[in-house]
């Protein structure tokens, strides 16, 4: 199960994670990094007052096991809650004393900038501007790990009450579209990249394009709007797990989603996460959150020997799925040598006892070998790719050419098959390469 809700939370399926890590603490409830995954996955469904217990509960911990790298993201976690429950006072208390574990925290600077923005915009005379929590907290670890409030916690008010109070200087106003919004616990996100760019998606309708802010930074971004019930949405990567350039990255909001692009400034590079684990220019180690097991070392270097797969395209071949890049790699050197052999041989007179040899046959290659298939002369000055899948294409009797045209127009280019058996007799579905997400026009 810690798999499934290590899963749930990585894939932005935050109402499942907490479910989950809350079974797992019911079982293990003194497990640490759970109450920091618990928190950061209600903080993100808006359930910001068990984000904060949660928080309390990981920075005791932390604190009695003497885990200092732990205890900073979990003073980050607490300072987070307190700022969206719009306690910025509280919220600073936590962020400094982030600062005297590791002033190099991931996200500490984006949330630090944001509570000195919130405390800037209260009255001088707001009772919110002070800070009254204790640097660790007291309370106790739940036996059933089931969500506890702690002292400081008890008397809360909710986010809605709290930000109204926050608003005092500006009039009050809806501040939805009047697009019907989507709960906080239901907001999604996706994500696909190319070589040049990462594309991130927040499933979320109704978002007021005048009362969003996206923040797009060369390692972070962070996402920000206000919610039907005048709580506030907040969203953020920091560090990224790559560097982007913030000037050439652009984003839309729709009203069912809002759309970014991030342009990566190493293109080619595979993104294994849309979230690193250190910062990216820095040299240090990720924070162990985890009950056991080293923090894993995260450098340049990392990036520069790490395997990039290109995308295997799904295929009827008996041979399983090809890899159509190297396919075309190989082609591509085959005509530039086959180009240079034919201009070698014209320069040169046969003499009459040379002996012509026939042009290699298809009963000639190797059985399997895809890159020993030839193509014409005559296409040879051509894209070697494109003369590639004319000959195949030339060379097939009429089942196999319908079988060519059906899938790769019903699957909108994401497949190829030359099976008519198998593809006449169904629709051939889109199947985008993995890491990859289909989508219709104008979404």
């Amino acid at each position: 199960m810690a798999t499934q809700a290590l899963e749930a939370f990585n894939t932005g399926n935050y109402a499942l994670a907490a479910t989950l890590y809350t079974t797992l603490l019911s079982q293990y409830p003194s497990t640490l990094d759970y109450y920091v995954k618990r928190s950061t996955a209600y903080q993100r469904t808006a359930d910001y007052a068990s984000a904060l217990s949660d928080a309390e509960i990981a920075t005791m911990l932390a604190h009695k096991r003497g885990k200092k790298d732990v205890l900073a993201t979990a003073q980050l976690r607490r300072g987070i809650a307190l700022y969206m429950l719009g306690r910025y006072g509280d919220a600073t208390i936590c962020f400094e004393a982030v600062k005297k574990l590791n002033d190099k925290e991931r996200g500490l600077d984006i949330w630090v900038g944001k509570c000195e923005k919130g405390l800037n915009e209260l009255p001088d005379d707001d009772e919110r501007r002070l800070g009254n929590v204790k640097e660790i907290p007291d309370v106790e670890v739940p036996k059933s790990g089931s969500r506890t409030s702690s002292g400081e916690g008890k008397e809360n008010v909710k986010p809605d009450d709290d930000r109204k109070k926050g608003q005092s200087s500006a009039p009050a106003q809806n501040p939805v579209t009047n697009t019907v919004q989507t709960p906080a616990d239901k907001i999604r996100h996706e994500w696909y990249q190319t070589g040049q760019n990462v594309v991130f998606t927040l499933l979320a309708k109704g978002v007021p394009k005048d009362k969003a802010t996206i923040d797009i930074q060369e390692e972070s971004l962070s996402i920000s709007f206000p919610l039907a019930s005048g709580a506030a949405y907040d969203f953020s990567l920091d560090p990224l797990y790559g560097s982007i350039n913030p000037s050439t990255s652009t984003y839309n909001i729709y009203s069912t989603k809002i759309e970014i692009t991030l342009k990566k400034s190493t293109p080619g590079q595979n993104w294994k996460a849309l979230e690193g684990t250190a910062p990216i220019k820095g040299k240090g180690k990720a924070i162990d959150t985890s009950e056991e097991g080293p923090a894993i070392e995260l450098t340049t270097a990392a990036f520069a020997t790490s395997t990039q797969h290109p995308p295997s395209y799904p295929t009827s071949s008996k041979r399983g799925p090809k890899d159509w890049d190297k396919l075309a790699a190989d082609l591509t050197k085959k005509g530039t040598s086959a180009t240079a052999n034919s201009k070698s041989k014209s320069s040169k007179k046969p003499s009459d006892g040379d002996a012509t040899q026939p042009p290699s046959s298809s009963a000639d290659r190797a059985e399997g070998d895809d890159t020993a298939l030839t193509y014409d002369d005559d296409d040879d000055e051509g894209d070697p790719v494109n003369s590639f899948f004319k000959k195949l294409y030339k060379d097939a009797d009429p089942d196999t050419r319908r079988a060519m045209v059906k899938s790769y127009q019903e699957s909108n280019g994401t497949a190829l098959s030359t099976n008519w058996s198998e593809v006449g007799k169904k629709k051939v579905e889109v199947s985008p390469p993995e890491g990859m997400v289909a989508k219709k026009w104008g979404e």
